[in-house]
């Protein structure tokens, strides 16, 4: 796969392949298998946040979100996200995701963000938490609680569970199933990217599913 060229409506872009075939049976112990997945990320969300506040004051004083930054704080989103799809997110491959904060392309399940070269100084004082008020609504119903990178009992983890019973049966993950869950995720991402200020572009309510972008070609598996 390669990058999805963005636009300036569209500065947070989510992608991902439905891997096949998947294991039938794999998602029941894929909580135990990426463990190790979940102590890194308590570290690394606790280190998000110290670079988030960071960001916000070097924001306030310059426009800028500094580049080293930007690129820290991406690829925590990077690696919670090919978490997530691994496991109860979206149970959408079976490989086990790398142990990195690179953009790592060879994998199925992508994130990408523009830089911004300047960010409204106005904005960063109200938009991640008065503005996103909304969209934390919204977003509460998918997530459920939301624990080191994991989704726990929201609506894309009951979807994604339901997918993974359906493919027991029946061998297959339903695409129209895959779609959606993939619109969930790309919204709560976009939130993400907006809450922790590496964007002003304020996330669209829109249910963009399917694993491409729109306007993005589907790229199958």
């Amino acid at each position: 796969m390669t990058a999805l060229a963005g636009t300036p409506d569209r500065p947070v872009r989510v992608s991902a392949v439905l891997d096949a075939p998947l294991s039938r049976w794999l998602w029941l112990v894929k909580w135990i298998l990426i463990i190790p997945h979940y102590v890194v990320l308590f570290f690394l969300w606790i280190a998000f946040t110290v670079v988030s506040v960071i960001a916000f004051f070097s924001i306030l004083f310059t426009e800028r979100y500094p580049r080293p930054l930007f690129d820290f704080n991406l690829g925590v989103l990077r690696w919670t996200w090919r978490v997530g799809y691994y496991s109860y997110g979206a149970l959408g491959t079976d490989r086990y995701p790398p142990f990195s904060l690179g953009e790592e392309p060879d994998y199925p399940a992508r994130l990408d963000i523009d830089c911004p070269e300047r960010l409204s100084r106005g904005l960063v004082l109200v938009k991640w938490w008065l503005l996103a008020i909304p969209h934390y609504i919204v977003i509460g119903f998918f997530l459920g609680g939301r624990q080191l990178g994991w989704w726990d009992g929201g609506l894309i983890a009951v979807l994604a569970v339901i997918a993974a019973v359906t493919l027991a049966f029946t061998e297959k993950y339903p695409k129209d199933l895959f779609d959606l869950v993939l619109g969930l995720n790309r919204w709560v991402l976009r939130v993400a990217a907006y809450a922790a200020l590496m964007t002003d572009t304020y996330p669209p309510f829109r249910l963009d599913m399917g694993g491409a972008e729109p306007d993005e070609p589907e790229v199958l598996s």
